[in-house]
């Protein structure tokens, strides 16, 4: 059964999903202008879960993006499997849809884009997820087009 495609309408938050951190986006399709939200730590499973559920019941949002990861060509890593467990534990426990967006080098450009905007090695690492989500969810409204 494919899956649904989310109705390009309302708040969007994106997430870039790591084993220690996730890093969150959030948007309005309106705008289609992505921002970075926050960082959620740490590797408990029932404590990342808490945080998202407090995200979402803040945000309400219409629907959620996940990056994919793959190789530099394109081919699935176990990063991918963990990445696309993640979003179907999102779907599951929220009942909202949830797209995928290629995020091959998101992290690194997320780096390169704060480092080149001033941000000493410090305050690159406490953002950088939280940019690398901004980046993959701008990337998914940018290459979503809308009707209407």
């Amino acid at each position: 059964m494919p899956e649904a495609v989310c109705q390009p309408q309302g708040t969007v938050l994106a997430f870039d999903f790591g084993e220690k951190r996730i890093g969150v986006a959030v948007g309005e399709w309106q705008l289609r202008q992505a921002h970075p939200l926050t960082v959620i730590h740490g590797e408990a499973n029932a404590a990342r879960f808490a945080a998202l559920a407090a995200l979402i019941r803040e945000w309400q949002p219409a629907s959620l993006v996940v990056g994919r990861p793959t190789s530099l060509d394109g081919a699935e890593t176990a990063m991918t499997a963990r990445c696309t467990r993640f979003a179907n534990q999102l779907r599951g426990r929220f009942g909202l849809c949830v797209d995928y967006v290629d995020e091959r080098l998101s992290s690194a450009d997320a780096e390169q884009q704060l480092r080149a905007g001033g941000h000493n090695a410090k305050q690159t690492k406490n953002r950088l997820d939280a940019v690398a989500a901004q980046l993959i969810l701008q990337s998914h409204f940018d290459g979503t087009a809308t009707t209407g």
